[in-house]
């Protein structure tokens, strides 16, 4: 606690605490399975991909896209798939920086959450790789038989989303906004609206435009990796 307030350490997830993005990665890992056609799928992927670089994603008809394989393979097979993926893209991806960096903020009492636009069926167990119990991500909606649907639940973690989901997170704890003393790291500018709330931003990894504002405005910059995959 400083000055009777939580400590409290977001992190955003791709090109933040991953030197991948999780969602594209597991976009391709889907078509490398045979879940997808490649051709179309990949080049799919790459349009929306190229969106979300550019700020311009429509996250609804990107949850229907990402997750239609999932859904239509069914949870047996999707978890399965799922824990293939951790061990062939996930776990050789963990770089020791990110996890040492985490750790940091958890020997320090901190509040770690992860803040990401990737739905929950990819990240829960990213997040629980890296220790983290708390996670805001894209929540799925579910239909009668349990299984998603390939719509959201709820606001998406994404762009002004993130504020959003984060205020959610913070009044089921009852607290608010004065109530915490925030640090992010983020890479990109989607994340600006939830960096712009932050007690401490942390442009992390960021990409060109990340970069120029957070020079512009004196942010801290981590170049968390030397290089990046």
């Amino acid at each position: 606690m400083t000055s009777g307030k939580l400590n409290l350490a977001l992190f955003d997830l791709d090109h933040t605490l991953l030197p991948i993005d999780s969602d594209y990665a597991w976009g391709i890992f889907t078509t490398d399975i045979g879940w997808t056609d490649p051709q179309t799928f990949r080049q799919k992927n790459d349009d929306f991909y190229t969106h979300y670089q550019a700020g311009t994603l429509d996250i609804h008809d990107y949850v229907r896209f990402a997750t239609e394989a999932v859904r239509l393979q069914g949870p047996d097979l999707a978890a399965q798939a799922h824990a293939r993926f951790m061990r062939e893209v996930v776990q050789p991806s963990l770089r020791p920086e990110a996890l040492a960096l985490v750790r940091q903020h958890q020997a320090a009492g901190d509040a770690v959450v992860i803040v990401t636009a990737t739905n929950e069926f990819v990240t829960r167990p990213i997040a629980e790789a890296f220790g983290v119990s708390e996670l805001i991500a894209v929540q799925l909606e579910r239909g009668a038989d349990g299984w998603i649907t390939g719509e959201i639940r709820g606001t998406p973690s994404f762009r002004d989303g993130k504020v959003t989901r984060v205020a959610e997170w913070l009044a089921q704890r009852k607290l608010d906004w004065n109530g915490v003393n925030m640090t992010f790291y983020s890479d990109s500018t989607n994340d600006l609206p939830l960096l712009e709330r932050a007690n401490h931003p942390i442009a992390t990894n960021p990409d060109p435009r990340l970069r120029a504002v957070a020079v512009e405005r004196g942010w801290r910059i981590l170049d968390l990796f030397s290089t990046l995959v």
